[in-house]
């Protein structure tokens, strides 16, 4: 544009030929002759209007006539749906559109008119992050091997990557894998390196972080919902083939891949904890290697800006607690782990949640905890609490000689002792645990302090049978008699004699 007003100005003002004005503007003697025809035919002379301005300029002396459209042009927004969905691919689509419109655009045309339409749609918002706000976390496309040193085995090992929003401070460790436990392990390892808890944590869609994508209301993996809650912080998972809902970690997994993997990729490793000791080196290199762009690093900033706005670590270390479902089996035991667990017998047929930790089994039933077992790595085992009894069952798990020994005990030794004495002289133990509910029961019938006193007179006679014990209650001892007053002036006493 400056060229053409310089070539009039040359041409009008100065009165310089086409050659001359062609030579001072760097361009060839033809162009400057078209560029003074095309400002003849637009009735333009010199001095150019003050109001025109370049662009009007350029559209009064190089007018484009539209291109007629003699093709119908597809609709490309709905070619952008499509193509998300599974299997779907540009010629399908094509084939389907040159179906519907035979006169329509060829294949080539039809892709090169969808990525004009594409770079018109593609427009960035650049976000900006509160201190504290937001962190970011997901895992690398590209693993790191590590070898077995025992038996050669070559195993992959994932990245996790973790980046806090405003200062751009970031975390990674290898895991084996990208499953619940090494997932919400990497999460509680990050938090404890940043010294803080974020107010959101905004993961991508795995499946062991969400459960069912969703746009609005993602459902989450209980156990990373009790990462949360034990953190007292919210899950925002990005939307479905969003990455750009957390480009601070697509960011960050790109530059950990070029700034920590790429500097390992000769180095060979035996165990993960090798690969993460050098992982920590050199992410100690990138946290404080200072920005192009900002000042600072990673580390000064986050110090400056983010470290103090971190919400505290709760005092209690976060557990792992994996989540299952049971369904109460007809003796009310779930199972788990090829190992039983009671709970309360009204649940029989119910199902209910558990949350297993590395110690501790816990059992809920509409949200609320109605069992808790110490977790057993033994198959086979039962473990019962006699409260999810019913009481016919209590009854007869008590009908044994140590569990009527153990409640005559709480009575008194008196009651005990005639237990025993009981098994002595019976011949079968049947006898004996059938007389004995039967005295246990007078505490019920009559009063603990009642039982206690007629065992004892019992053991006084050696009479250990039901019936006894039953008459002693009902038939008390006779008072004792009032002892006679034997001194009076008709007995001489034993100083008489002497």
């Amino acid at each position: 544009m400056r060229k053409i007003r310089e070539t009039m100005r040359l041409k009008f003002e100065a009165g310089l030929s086409d050659r001359e004005v062609a030579c001072a503007v760097g361009a060839s003697r033809s162009t400057v002759q078209e560029c003074l025809r095309r400002a003849r035919e637009a009735g333009l002379g010199w001095p150019l209007p003050d109001a025109l301005d370049e662009a009007a300029l350029l559209a009064r002396l190089y007018r484009r006539p539209p291109a007629p459209v003699t093709v119908p042009l597809p609709d490309f927004a709905h070619v952008e749906r499509e193509l998300g969905r599974r299997g779907v691919t540009r010629e399908l689509l094509w084939r389907e559109y040159k179906s519907a419109h035979p006169e329509g655009l060829q294949y080539t045309a039809f892709c090169n008119h969808y990525r004009r339409w594409q770079a018109g749609q593609a427009l960035s918002l650049r976000q900006v992050h509160a201190p504290g706000d937001k962190l970011f976390v997901d895992y690398a496309g590209h693993t790191m091997p590590v070898i077995d040193r025992a038996t050669g085995e070559v195993k992959h090992a994932q990245l996790f990557v973790a980046v806090l929003g405003c200062s751009n401070y970031t975390y990674a460790e290898a895991t084996w894998s990208q499953t619940l436990p090494d997932w919400l392990g990497s999460h509680a390892r990050a938090l404890r390196y940043f010294g803080g808890v974020p107010r959101a944590i905004v993961p991508d869609n795995l499946k062991s972080g969400v459960t069912r994508a969703h746009r609005y209301e993602p459902d989450l993996n209980p156990a990373y919902q009790d990462l949360a809650e034990h953190y007292a912080v919210a899950i925002l998972p990005a939307r479905v083939r969003k990455p750009r809902d957390k480009a601070k970690v697509e960011v960050g997994v790109l530059i950990c891949e070029r700034w920590i993997l790429a500097r390992l990729r000769d180095r060979t490793f035996f165990s993960l904890a090798a690969l993460n000791a050098a992982i920590t080196a050199l992410l100690e290199d990138l946290n404080t290697r200072p920005f192009k762009k900002l000042e600072g690093s990673r580390r000064s900033r986050f110090e400056q800006l983010e470290r103090g706005a971190l919400q505290p670590l709760p005092p209690r270390a976060y557990e792992f607690g994996e989540w299952k479902k049971a369904k109460v089996h007809p003796d009310y035991h779930i199972e788990v782990g090829r190992s039983y667990y009671s709970v309360p017998y009204k649940l029989i047929g119910a199902h209910v949640d558990i949350r297993l930790t590395a110690h501790m089994l816990e059992v809920f039933h509409a949200s609320r905890l109605v069992a808790a077992h110490r977790r057993d790595t033994q198959r086979g085992r039962f473990h019962t609490l006699d409260d999810h009894r019913p009481p016919a069952h209590l009854a007869v798990i008590d009908n044994t000689l140590a569990r009527l020994l153990e409640r005559a005990a709480r009575i008194g030794p008196a009651t005990r002792e005639v237990i025993v004495n009981q098994a002595r002289h019976r011949k079968h133990i049947e006898e004996t645990l059938r007389s004995a509910q039967g005295i246990l029961r007078l505490a019920q019938d009559f009063s603990p302090d009642e039982l206690e006193q007629a065992c004892a007179r019992a053991l006084t006679l050696q009479a250990y049978s039901y019936r006894t014990v039953r008459t002693l209650i009902k038939a008390p001892p006779p008072a004792a008699q009032p002892t006679l007053e034997l001194v009076h002036t008709n007995l001489r006493g034993p100083e008489y004699f002497q």
